[in-house]
């Protein structure tokens, strides 16, 4: 390793206070209101995670105990989902002496989660931790997406920033299309693109390994509401908002979804979604004080969050990267696997170009087993869900270097960095 340059020497290089993942799961990711976790609640399928990761590695691997802290990504649910979300924790086995908090910082909730509690490891605050998240869209779309009531005076601020700020996220990506040359051609054929690499991956099982089945209640509805049948049990397995045969012809009749004159559509956007995920974090010395050493399969390097103009909040993960790969002291070519969320195909576009990672793209280095548009965006599971996917492909795919990124709501971009072990 000696020879390797400065920056990646030492990101790969372990140290005893390493903060190591030990686990990284996510339910599928549904399409809401038609899916099969429609009639699923967020804390329903956050305990679910919650509970697999206690059994991640056979029963009894670990100690409930030792998880001193679990922080959950969370952006619709009501009162924060915070009450809802301890009362899930505890129900599926974890002691009262465990404690919950939760996150928004909008799409990158559940990735601000893990970070989180990967600084509250090497601060010594604590020694072990998870960072999850959860979100019904189905239930909780609409209004707790952008307020209703607040502060009549931002309403008319004579700050275009602070007006931006409750801006449709459909317009956000019109803007990005058009400052920055992104077609609705290139748009669409990205979108199936996606698609195509979801599908192989779901068919051929790479997401195996990632996805816990989540057993809930199912009431089929007909296109007027009205309810077929009686409400079944059932147990979803897989993603099921992938589309095995779109085709780009398909995608070229949609009519555009934001404006008459509009780029994007429901086609080459991200889907509203339902899933949870959750990873459990550690620091190194005290996977090897529990005897756990032989489970770690990552490590958490760092991330950081910028900001941006809230009109074209699309282009946050052009921002955050190369930041974060300038504090880690790393370049473009030493990252294997990247995941950028595709909130929409405009801004997933413009990151891709912007970042030079054009080729990373067509190589299939770049959402190689595709993104949100096909996948889904559960908004606060979607971090943790990208970690999950990341440290797992790196597995399959023998890479050691991962970054997760997207945009995130009111002008943002965040990223993070993992070295699978």
């Amino acid at each position: 390793m000696s020879s390797l340059p400065n920056g990646i020497k030492a990101v790969l290089t372990k140290a005893p206070s390493d903060v190591v993942v030990l686990s990284s799961l996510r339910t599928p990711i549904t399409r809401s209101y038609k899916g099969q976790l429609k009639d699923a609640y967020p804390e329903e399928l956050l305990s679910t995670v919650l509970r697999a990761t206690l059994d991640t590695h056979g029963k009894d691997w670990i100690d409930p105990a030792v998880i001193e802290d679990v922080a959950v990504g969370v952006v619709l649910s009501e009162l924060g989902g915070s009450k809802a979300s301890r009362m899930a924790m505890n129900h599926v086995g974890y002691p009262h002496t465990t404690s919950l908090y939760t996150v928004n910082r909008a799409c990158s909730s559940s990735l601000q989660a893990i970070a989180n509690v990967a600084a509250q490891i090497r601060t010594g605050m604590i020694s072990v931790g998870i960072g999850a998240g959860m979100e019904s869209m189905t239930r909780n779309y609409g209004s707790r997406a952008i307020p209703e009531h607040y502060w009549p005076a931002l309403k008319e601020s004579p700050v275009k920033d602070a007006r931006d700020c409750v801006m449709s996220m459909g317009i956000t990506s019109e803007n990005v299309a058009e400052r920055y040359g992104v077609s609705r051609g290139d748009q669409d054929a990205f979108a199936v693109e996606s698609h195509r690499r979801a599908a192989k991956a779901r068919a051929d099982g790479s997401f195996a390994q990632e996805i816990v089945p989540v057993t809930t209640r199912f009431q089929e509805m007909d296109k007027q509401g009205n309810k077929v049948g009686d409400e079944k049990t059932i147990t979803a397995q897989n993603d099921d908002g992938i589309r095995d045969s779109i085709s780009l012809e398909a995608l070229t009749k949609l009519k555009p979804a934001f404006k008459p004159d509009g780029v994007s559509t429901a086609g080459n956007s991200s889907q509203v979604s339902d899933g949870a995920a959750a990873t459990l974090l550690m620091r190194r010395s005290t996977a090897t004080e529990l005897g756990l050493s032989q489970h770690i399969i990552g490590k958490f390097v760092n991330a950081v969050t910028v900001g941006c103009a809230p009109d074209e909040m699309g282009i946050g993960p052009a921002l955050a990267i190369p930041k974060l790969l300038k504090q880690v002291g790393l370049e473009n070519g030493d990252v294997q696997r990247w995941e950028i969320n595709e909130a929409f195909a405009s801004q997933a576009i413009h990151c891709v170009r912007e970042l030079g990672l054009e080729e990373e793209w067509t190589k299939g280095r770049v959402n190689p087993d595709g993104g949100a548009i096909a996948l889904g965006h559960p908004l606060g599971a979607t971090g943790a869900r990208m970690t999950s996917t990341l440290l797992h492909g790196l597995k399959r795919d023998g890479g050691e270097v991962g970054v997760v990124s997207m945009c995130v709501g009111t002008g943002m971009g965040m990223a993070g960095l993992y070295v699978r072990e």
